[in-house]
């Protein structure tokens, strides 16, 4: 990526003119000529593409996403081994902690004699007061627990840090993954009982004792499956916000003893918190109890062989690709050692490298180029809600209201975060790895009592990804999703604004999707809408639940459409959204034809082109279990089926695979 092709990617508010003879922006040599974009917009402009690509053997799935990241892995590997040859203090950390990720020859030799200490602490547990006490202290130490303790805004005061307690402690990747009957659910938990015998045999156990004893965690991790809610139910704020007093937590669980278990988990100073399922946390209190605590130490010694597998020796690491990568998620091969070095410092000292980041290849003029481009996309949205016809004067007031009071981050933060309270040692890998967790974990419970900081990020400027926050009203574009083919430098608008610019829109519409649209303008779950609005929006929702959920993208499984319903409503509502700030664009001025393609036609080839994606079916899987985004091969084409102008450009009749007839479009945005 050069500089150059950046700082001009990013200006597409201005006219053509002024970027030279513009191209089209389009890759022909993707098209499957022999499907019409009337029958499948996804497959016409994609197809080609899937028939000459291969997914990689260390990746799952394979797309624009997955090759932008790999763009930006390849710059913060030129980052960190550069960071060698410097001498301040982030770029001492980044090399000592990728060197001791990359020093194979002592993780070889010490196989899992760093991770003794954490054993012999479970083994340690005499009672079910230490045990408690155990779940606390671990909070910090980056493994799967059944109660997992984190901090976040106060859903019903913005204003505020509360302390958060919600479920987890399973191994497989959902709680459908214990029950369901389907053959390959199936078999991800015979891959997961292999797994288990794997690391306890490492650990010195019999083949014997290491079945028995993986047969009875699944067994226990099951219970806590089934006393979970399912991901539709956990979407809903109002069901997850039950914001407790201590009185009223160990009113909820009274065999806990609350106060020694926040003690030791370094919250004594909470005086409440939210509980998100307060029926799990009951039934885990009884749990924790009842089952015998033999039990529960082969449970938090398997949490803990699992979480550090990949920190360790080669067998510990291999256990841990071939259930996790391999069974769960379909990849062929390891990632290469260098990848899975990049990706430690990411997580532990990803601000300091986008720092590095931001320097070399984001110029800091980029910014407010973006911006005008934002800012087309938020008056387009605001003049369409003006011209809903199914809302009200008075929800049309309160969603401007909400819109004008979007908080928009583009590219990098404003402060970098401060890593000197990290300690980094070139000869400690798993040290580095448990100091690392233990940092960010005291990071967050400093939060409790502070004023809210309106300037953190939750995603790193070289992350390959945008978000919505509610709770702060914000939108974030990190720097690396600002290229091709989201930006194109030298393409005309058109496709510039069907890609980056529906991500824009995309982000821009969470604010107003079936969750988003719960908060108002400064973050409060609060209601604003007039009751006769939100039913008309509850059903065009259940429209778009509908529509989705009869997509079967492999045998027998289908989409959720309740759980995907945010992402589908963002991704019909930003498509939309985009479209109109594209005519504004045009300022009445006709499009040119570009490759046998007029502007309105580039605008949707643009949209379809940046879902290009092949993903192994076992991710697939995965994706629709547990995942709240429709498959990307389906992403363009649910949304264009019930958009006008895309009818429109391609002349789609009755007869064509995307024709749909104008009654039974959604229009929601």
């Amino acid at each position: 990526m050069q500089l150059t092709r950046l700082t001009c990617a990013l200006a597409l508010a201005l006219p053509l003119s002024a970027l030279g003879a513009p191209k089209s922006g389009i890759d022909l040599s993707n098209f499957d000529t022999s499907i019409r974009i009337q029958d499948n917009l996804y497959a016409a402009v994609n197809g080609g593409w899937e028939k000459k690509t291969e997914i990689p053997a260390d990746r799952t799935s394979w797309g624009a996403f997955q090759q932008l990241r790999d763009q930006s892995e390849q710059q913060v590997r030129g980052i960190i081994e550069a960071a060698t040859k410097q001498d301040d203090a982030n770029a001492r950390q980044i090399a000592a902690l990728y060197g001791s990720f990359m020093d194979q020859a002592q993780v070889e030799q010490l196989g899992n004699k760093p991770l003794k200490p954490l054993l012999e602490q479970i083994a340690a547990i005499k009672n079910q007061a230490g045990l408690l006490t155990a779940l606390g202290l671990w909070q910090s130490r980056g493994v799967r627990l059944p109660l997992r303790i984190s901090v976040d805004q106060d859903s019903k005061d913005a204003t505020r840090y509360l302390l958060d307690i919600r479920q987890g402690g399973l191994g497989l990747p959902d709680r459908d993954y214990y029950s369901e009957p389907d053959a390959r659910m199936a078999a991800a938990r015979a891959a997961y009982k292999t797994y288990l015998q794997t690391l306890l045999m490492l650990d010195g156990e019999t083949a014997q004792d290491a079945s028995t004893k993986a047969d009875a965690v699944i067994a226990l991790e099951g219970r806590l499956a089934h006393a979970q809610w399912s991901k539709v139910d956990n979407r809903d704020p109002e069901k997850t916000y039950n914001k407790l007093d201590r009185a009223g937590l160990k009113a909820l669980a009274p065999q806990l003893d609350w106060d020694a278990f926040l003690a030791a988990a370094d919250a004594a100073q909470a005086t409440e918190a939210n509980i998100s399922q307060p029926g799990y946390i009951s039934t885990l209190a009884k749990l924790l109890h009842s089952e015998p605590l033999p039990l529960w130490r082969d449970y938090l010694r398997i949490r803990v062989l699992d979480g550090y597998a990949p920190y360790l020796s080669s067998p510990f690491a291999d256990a841990s690709f071939h259930y996790h990568d391999q069974a769960i998620a379909g990849a062929k091969q390891p990632r290469p050692r260098w990848k899975r070095g990049v990706e430690i410092v990411e997580k532990n000292l990803g601000e300091a490298v986008g720092q590095l980041y931001v320097a070399q290849y984001f110029p800091p003029q980029a910014k407010q180029k973006m911006q005008t481009l934002v800012d087309n996309l938020l008056k387009a949205y605001g003049q369409s809600i003006d011209k809903l016809e199914w809302m009200s004067p008075a929800t049309k007031q309160a969603a401007q209201a909400k819109l004008a009071n979007y908080t928009v981050k583009i590219g990098y933060p404003k402060r970098w975060r401060d890593y000197s309270g990290l300690t980094i040692k070139h000869d400690d890998l798993l040290g580095n790895v448990l100091r690392g967790h233990q940092f960010d974990y005291a990071r967050e419970l400093a939060h409790l009592g502070q004023p809210i900081d309106r300037e953190e990020w939750g995603m790193t400027p070289q992350t390959v990804n945008a978000y919505y926050n509610a709770s702060l009203n914000e939108i974030v574009f990190p720097a690396a999703i600002l290229q091709a083919p989201f930006f194109d430098a030298e393409a005309d608008d058109a496709v510039n604004y069907g890609g980056i610019g529906a991500v824009i829109g995309h982000e821009i519409s969470h604010g107003f999707d079936d969750e988003g649209s719960m908060f108002n303008g400064q973050g409060n779950l609060q209601n604003w809408w007039q009751a006769s609005d939100k039913a008309a929006f509850g059903k065009l929702a259940e429209r778009m639940v509908a529509q989705y959920s009869q997509y079967q993208p492999i045998a027998g499984r289908y989409v959720n459409g309740k759980l995907t319903l945010g992402e589908n409503i963002a991704d019909l509502s930003g498509l939309q959204i985009a479209h109109k700030a594209y005519l504004l664009s045009l300022d009445g001025k006709p499009a040119p034809t570009l490759d046998g393609y007029t502007g309105e036609q580039r605008f949707f080839i643009g949209f379809a082109q940046v879902w290009r994606n092949k993903t192994r079916e076992a991710r697939l899987l995965q994706q629709l279990t547990t995942g709240p985004h429709s498959p990307s091969t389906l992403r363009p084409i649910g949304a264009a089926v019930n958009s006008d102008a895309f009818m429109e450009a391609f002349n789609v009749k009755q007869g064509d695979g995307m024709f749909k007839p104008t009654s039974e479009r959604i229009r929601i945005w």
